[in-house]
């Protein structure tokens, strides 16, 4: 069976033109563009390109027409298809009507499909108004029952808090009911576990599942004395390929000035 390949973004954190900006040192949006202008000259021909969250930061629904102007051109450009994940920035009812052109709707935003033999389910871990994630009850009896059904390639899951702990984030942070997910995990072929959130390029293994939460396009971060996380200018993406015996991850950097866009204590910054 032929390996798959897929491009793996997170933490986009856009606005709309003429909303307020996350930093003004920098248009995220335009990072993102470079994102795509980059995969499309490396010529590294995806399948599809997947993006784990936190897809806007103030998460309106006419940030989320924007990000979805911009996620439908390069789409077009590339040729592929584009799927999102919501992360603890995202906001559900506001997504659906600006991103998926629904009515508004509380309810978690999560699927699954299969490509070329790989099936990638996408969870939804943001809980509304917290910045740790949590996957419901519903979900987790969903995951059950679908990952009873076997796929040749395996099983990528994506959602936007990782189950691994990362140096920058404290436990309270990250994702509540890690252990109980990875018990449902283990039940399917797992090939891969793809997250963002922390902001930091982490690759390891979680009850001996790959497992990956990457920084993303906007920024990165990383602590320094006294305790404060310093968020800097960078932006990168993963080149994420399947095949029956082995999951790699290239990670990809582009340019960026390294400048400092904020610094705060994360302990003051939990909810």
């Amino acid at each position: 069976m032929e390996p798959v390949r897929f491009i793996h973004i997170t933490d986009t954190h856009l606005n709309a033109p003429g909303n307020k900006p996350l930093f003004k040192q920098a248009d995220m949006a335009d990072k993102l563009r470079n994102v795509f202008l980059h995969m499309q000259a490396s010529q590294c021909q995806p399948a599809f390109v997947l993006i784990t969250g936190d897809l806007t930061h103030d998460g309106d629904k006419e940030d989320y027409a924007y990000f979805r102007s911009l996620v439908d051109e390069a789409s077009s450009s590339l040729g592929v298809p584009i799927y999102v994940a919501l992360g603890n920035h995202d906001h559900r009812e506001p997504f659906r009507e600006g991103y998926l052109g629904e009515q508004a709707s509380t309810q978690p935003y999560y699927y699954a499909l299969t490509i070329a033999g790989m099936r990638l389910i996408v969870l939804n871990s943001q809980v509304e108004g917290r910045h740790h994630g949590e996957i419901d009850q519903q979900q987790m009896a969903w995951l059950a029952e679908e990952l009873q059904e076997s796929a040749p390639l395996g099983t990528v899951i994506a959602l936007h808090h990782p189950l691994l702990n990362v140096n920058i984030a404290s436990a309270g942070q990250m994702l509540a009911n890690a252990e109980e997910l990875a018990g449902v995990l283990k039940e399917g072929h797992v090939t891969g576990i793809f997250a963002g959130h922390v902001h930091s390029n982490n690759v390891g293994t979680y009850a001996g599942m790959l497992s990956v939460a990457s920084s993303g396009t906007a920024f990165s971060g990383e602590m320094i004395d006294e305790g404060l996380l310093r968020l800097y200018d960078s932006c990168s993406y993963n080149i994420v390929t399947v095949s029956p015996s082995t999951t790699t991850v290239e990670l990809i950097t582009l340019p960026a000035t390294d400048r400092e866009f904020h610094r705060y204590n994360p302990a003051l910054h939990m909810a």
